[in-house]
């Protein structure tokens, strides 16, 4: 295995990430985030331009490596109806044992619940969450996490520099393939991440100016929502052109 450069943390995410993507082996990559410094981390990513690329590229990678390395992990256990990959604290980064919901919620979503809707705050919020979590919650980054269900959106690279391009250019795209505006109905059919975080977005008010800003709907639309069903079976290795 090659050393593994980890002087910038987003640029040791971004490695990981490729290195999931063409199959080579990540375990230096792994134990060049597990062994991160805490402190020095939150350090390093210093404003939420960087945490958010960090955090994409570290969630994207380890739900691909989770579920490449043991396909169990998607199926739903009985109690509690939880898939695994999600809820268990299955990866190290900077010696904390971390679940993906913990980076979804926890950190990029800035310690909001995962079952309020948008609207209610995580109960338990440790140290390690408080010192990495984003000022300013950004609903882009639901067309940005690929958790592995086919409905996710492709997996792209979130650089320090270009991370605010990256999530416009990968939510541009994921509305275009996945919206239908009916203008005669006056009805959008979008998809079910609007429903199960509409308070990310400001309520349904906010969805729809959420769509004007990226033409889904003209600019003087005020249309009825529609939710599309989510596909929860198991798709891996959606990328999309890892180019940064």
């Amino acid at each position: 295995m090659a050393a593994v450069d980890h002087d910038d943390p987003v640029s040791l995410a971004t490695s990981f990430l490729r290195a999931v993507k063409t199959g080579d082996d990540s375990r230096a990559h792994r134990r060049a985030l597990a062994g991160l410094d805490d402190r020095r981390l939150a350090r390093e990513l210093d404003g939420d331009a960087p945490r958010t690329a960090f955090w994409l590229d570290v969630y994207n990678g380890f739900a691909q490596y989770l579920l490449r390395s043991n396909p169990d992990r998607w199926q739903k256990r009985r109690l509690p109806p939880t898939r695994p990959v999600f809820t268990d604290e299955l990866f190290t980064v900077a010696g904390h044992d971390l679940s993906l919901d913990d980076v979804e919620h926890g950190i990029l979503r800035g310690s909001q619940s995962g079952v309020g809707l948008g609207y209610l705050p995580r109960i338990r919020v440790d140290g390690f969450e408080r010192r990495h979590r984003v000022d300013e919650l950004d609903p882009r980054l639901h067309f940005a996490l690929n958790c592995g269900a086919s409905s996710c959106p492709p997996v792209a690279v979130y650089t320090r520099d270009g991370v605010d391009d990256e999530l416009d250019l990968a939510t541009a795209s994921y509305l275009e393939s996945e919206c239908r505006h009916d203008s005669t109905a006056d009805v959008v059919r979008v998809p079910k991440l609007f429903s199960w975080y509409r308070g990310d977005f400001g309520g349904k008010s906010g969805v729809v100016r959420f769509l004007r800003r990226y033409g889904v709907v003209p600019g003087d639309a005020a249309p009825s929502l529609t939710y599309a069903d989510y596909d929860w079976s198991m798709k891996l290795g959606k990328f999309a052109e890892l180019e940064a």
